[in-house]
Parts: C-alpha cells; sequence; structure tokens
C-alpha cells in the first residue's frame, strides 16, 4: 500500500465521507493537484476514480463515454504507484500469446509475445517449430553492461582533453570505481571511454547491474564520480546534462552498434534441409539468396543503422510488453544482423542474428507488475538470479532466440511468397456488418 501521512489520511477521510463526486469537484476547482491523488488519497485505486471522473470534463477529451471505457477495475495500481507511471486514469490490455515450443541452449522455452499484429505470433512459433525440429539454437552473451554519458563543457578544448586522459587511465578508473560504488550494493563501474568534441567532453561510463536493466543505477553511480571529481582536481568541469547522446538511449546510434549496451548475444541454428522444405516451406538457396538481397543489400541501400534484419523489432517489442521491459528500448535492442548461409554442401541452412545491444532486466521497472512477472516466471528468470545478472542474461538468449525464430519463418514466408497470404489468414476480420 501507499505510505501516506496523517494529513493523507484526513483527505482520506474527507473524501470517503463525501463521495467520489465531492472530490472531483475538489480537483476541478483546482482545491486537490490532479496530479497527486494518490497521496492526497492515500488510496490508488480511488484516485484512479476520481482522476476518470475529472478527466471527463477536461478540454481535449473529444468523447467523455470514451474515457468511460478504458478498463480499470482489477489492476494493482499500488504496484504501479511511484515506480511505472503518473497520471494513471486506467490502463490497456493486450492480447498475448505464445510462440514455442523454443529450444535453446538446451532448454525449452514458451515465448509470451504481447501484440496487435496478427500473424506475427503463428509466424514466430512456426520458426521456433523449425529450429527445435533441428535440435534446438544456441546463444551466447558476448558482454554486458549499461551505460551513461553525461555531457560535460570545461575551459578548454586542452583541459577536455586533459579529461580524458585522466579517466583513461587504469589508476584514475580504479578511484572512479571507488566512487560509483559507494552509491550501490550491485553496480559496478567497468570502464569508462571518453569522446572530446572541442570543449565537451562525453564519458561513456559503462556498469555491470546485475538483473537489473540499471538505468538509474548507473545515473546514480555516474553522479557520485563526476561530484568527486568536480570538488577535486577537475573543479572546472561543468555538468550539461547527465544524458550526453553518447549512451545511447532509445535512439539508433552507430555506438551501441559497434560497442554494444546492455546484453550483446549472437545465436544461431543450423536447419536440415528437409525442415527448411516440409516447416518453412522454402528452398535453402532461395532463402539465402532473399537474404542477401533484402537484409544486406537492401537494407544498405536504404542507409539502416543496425537494420540489417527482417523485423527483429516485431519480436523485440512483443517480448518486452509482455515481460515488463522498458518498450521504448526496442529502438537499440533490435539492432541486429541476420546471416543465412548454406551448410554442409548447400544441403541444409545455417541461420544466425547477432544483436550487440538487448537491454533487459528481470527486476525493477515494469517487471514488478503482476502480468509481466508472470510472464518471466514462465520462462524461468523472475528476480534476481543466484549469480549476479545471469536471469538478465538468460532473458537476452531468450529474446534472440526469438528473433532468430522470427527471421527465418519471415524470411521463408517471403521467399516463398506466402506473406499476404498469411496476413490475409492471421490479420483481417470481416467488416461488421
Amino acid at each position: 500500500m501507499v505510505a501516506h501521512t496523517d494529513t493523507a489520511v484526513a483527505h482520506t477521510d474527507t473524501a470517503v465521507g463525501n463521495g467520489v463526486d465531492a472530490v472531483v469537484e475538489k480537483v476541478c476547482s483546482d482545491e486537490l493537484p490532479v496530479h497527486s491523488l494518490e497521496r492526497e488519497l492515500g488510496d490508488c485505486a480511488r484516485a484512479v476514480l476520481v482522476r476518470r471522473e475529472w478527466l471527463k470534463r477536461q478540454p481535449g477529451v473529444a468523447s467523455a463515454e470514451a474515457v468511460g471505457r478504458v478498463p480499470h477495475e482489477g489492476f494493482d495500481y499500488d504496484a504501479v504507484h511511484g515506480a511505472c507511471a503518473e497520471m494513471v486514469f486506467g490502463y490497456i490490455p493486450l492480447p498475448v500469446g505464445v510462440a514455442g515450443p523454443l529450444l535453446l541452449n538446451g532448454k525449452t522455452y514458451q515465448v509470451p509475445l504481447a501484440t496487435v499484429e496478427g500473424a506475427l505470433i503463428a509466424s514466430t512459433r512456426r520458426g521456433c517449430k523449425a529450429i527445435t525440429a533441428a535440435g534446438g539454437a544456441s546463444a551466447a552473451v558476448l558482454s554486458q553492461g549499461m551505460t551513461r554519458a553525461p555531457v560535460i563543457r570545461f575551459p578548454s578544448a586542452i583541459r577536455a582533453a586533459a579529461f580524458a586522459a585522466w579517466m583513461h587511465d587504469p589508476a584514475n578508473l580504479a578511484v572512479a570505481q571507488e566512487q560509483f560504488a559507494t552509491t550501490t550494493r550491485f553496480g559496478r563501474l567497468t570502464s569508462c571511454r571518453v569522446t572530446v568534441a572541442g570543449r565537451y567532453a562525453y564519458a561513456r561510463f559503462v556498469c555491470a547491474t546485475g538483473d537489473a536493466m540499471g538505468m538509474n543505477m548507473v545515473s546514480k553511480g555516474v553522479s557520485a564520480v563526476l561530484d568527486f571529481l568536480s570538488a577535486g582536481s577537475f573543479g572546472d568541469l561543468e555538468l550539461l546534462g547527465l544524458s550526453g547522446n553518447v549512451c545511447c538511449d532509445k535512439k539508433a546510434a552507430a555506438v551501441n552498434w559497434i560497442s554494444g549496451r546492455g546484453c550483446s548475444v549472437v545465436a544461431e541454428a543450423t536447419i536440415p534441409g528437409h525442415v527448411v522444405e516440409s516447416v518453412l516451406k522454402t528452398t535453402v538457396a532461395a532463402a539465402c539468396e532473399l537474404n542477401v538481397a533484402k537484409n544486406l543489400i537492401g537494407s544498405a541501400m536504404a542507409g539502416a543503422l543496425g537494420g540489417f534484419n527482417a523485423h527483429a523489432s516485431n519480436i523485440v517489442t512483443a517480448l518486452y510488453l509482455a515481460c515488463g521491459q522498458d518498450a521504448a528500448q526496442n529502438v537499440e535492442s533490435s539492432q541486429c544482423i541476420t546471416l543465412l548461409e548454406p551448410a554442409n554442401g548447400g544441403a541444409d541452412l545455417h541461420v544466425s542474428v547477432t544483436m550487440p545491444s538487448i537491454e533487459v532486466g528481470t527486476v525493477g521497472g515494469g517487471t514488478i507488475l503482476a502480468p509481466q512477472r508472470a510472464c518471466l516466471e514462465m520462462l524461468g528468470v523472475a528476480g534476481a538470479g543466484q549469480e549476479a545478472g545471469s536471469h538478465a542474461r538468460e532473458l537476452a538468449t531468450v529474446v534472440a532466440g526469438a528473433v532468430l525464430a522470427g527471421e527465418l519463418s519471415l524470411l521463408a514466408a517471403l521467399s516463398a511468397g506466402h506473406l499476404m497470404r498469411a496476413h490475409l489468414a492471421h490479420n483481417r476480420k470481416p467488416a461488421a456488418p
């Protein structure tokens, strides 16, 4: 439940005595702030009811009846408050389906996917079937580390260069690591590279964050490092922003493509030719030819940055929504190169995906919500693992494995000319009479 003061208790008693309508009138007359009803009333569910009635009366709402059709009952608003969203007036249900079984690293998964795109789950499931029939896929985490890159301004470019040289000295990095460690029991600063542009320095701190996605943890630790430096050898540094866009969060960027962010993962499988033909309904040669023409040449012609794939973002986003991840991080998490090659003299198909910046966590954020945590429990990765970061790493491999399945199936459908047929079957309904 939400902790509240004696003042909040008084507000609650008044609200209960006067009913919702009386509280709504106070909100509409600005006697009660609409943004802090949870604190003022001490009851998150009641705050949602009041806010809904307030919203119906507001300019910019084309239909008050529409507000009433947004569901609100049966949701744990206490869990949301102070953690996931503000100004809450309900929730949006999303259908969640399952793609599987997916045999990955010797373990079988049923992968939950939340989406409104018909045919996506069916197609991914077909890819899972092909991979599992082939004996499974393998995946490995190449590196793990969340980043934060503040933008710092110095009086001169020479001072910015001096800061970069200081940070790149291993002895000084150890000093920074000590300061970072004062802010967290779970996080650890592992490295820092500074990019200089004139008087501006962008220090890209890379940190281990256990099983949390870790952005808040890293930001807090980096702030402590900068406070220490500004009080010592670099009193002339001016912190312009804790994020200077070299991190790089929620934007497609070469720095993530090259250096990674979160978990960098590679996954692969070899699909026997008879499975390619019987399950995927295409041929090894056709699938490989299309992958080169579409994912490699086509993406290059489009000037893609990390988009050398068919639809990795589809699977990443659907899995993120189901499992309580930050859906906006699908931008960099979906950076992926898909490679298809003939194997065993052309009889079989080797397929791989390399994804350098899968950002996931199994604690904190949206993972505290019961349905999302249940999806993580389905995968066996809810909460903290016995070894720090192990659940986050496993979840990242599942993301890559599911993307591998989705890529394989879509490329097969395209190469065989089946894509539109599948969408007409799964993504269309007759018009309402």
